[in-house]
C-alpha cells in the first residue's frame, strides 16, 4: 500500500502544442504498483486548457477546486468542483480553465495504451 501526498509531490509541466498553463501530478501508477489504472492530477493556472484531442482509451475525471469548462464536439458544459465526468474512448475533449483561480482536477486512465 502506499500513500502520496499530492501537495508534496513535485508536478510535471505539460509542453505539448495547444496546451498553455498546465502541470500534471501521476499520483498513482504502474511505479507504485497499480496494475491496471494511473491516477492523475492537472492544475490548470489562470487561462490554462488542455489540448483539443481525442484517443481511444476513456478516462473518468472528477473537479476539486475552481471553474472550468468541458468542451467536447457539440458543445460545452461548466464544470465545478464535485462535478464528476466520463469521457469515453475516441471522443473529443478539451478542459479549460474558467476561473479567477486554479482549476484543478483528477484524471483516472487505464495504464495500457495512454500517454
Amino acid at each position: 500500500m502506499n500513500i502520496i501526498l499530492s501537495d508534496e509531490m513535485k508536478g510535471k509541466e505539460i509542453n505539448l502544442p495547444d496546451v498553455e498553463n498546465v502541470i500534471m501530478k501521476a499520483l498513482i501508477t504502474k511505479n507504485e504498483g497499480a496494475p491496471n489504472f494511473s491516477l492523475r492530477q492537472f492544475e490548470l493556472g489562470i487561462n490554462g486548457h488542455t489540448p483539443c484531442h481525442k484517443h481511444p482509451w476513456e478516462h473518468e475525471v472528477y473537479v476539486l477546486q475552481g471553474m472550468g469548462e468541458l468542451i467536447f464536439e457539440n458543445g460545452s458544459t461548466t464544470l465545478m468542483p464535485g462535478n464528476a465526468v466520463f469521457v469515453p474512448g475516441e471522443e473529443l475533449h478539451q478542459f479549460r480553465n474558467r476561473g479567477e483561480g486554479i482549476f484543478k482536477f483528477l484524471c483516472i486512465v487505464p495504464n495500457e495504451g495512454h500517454s
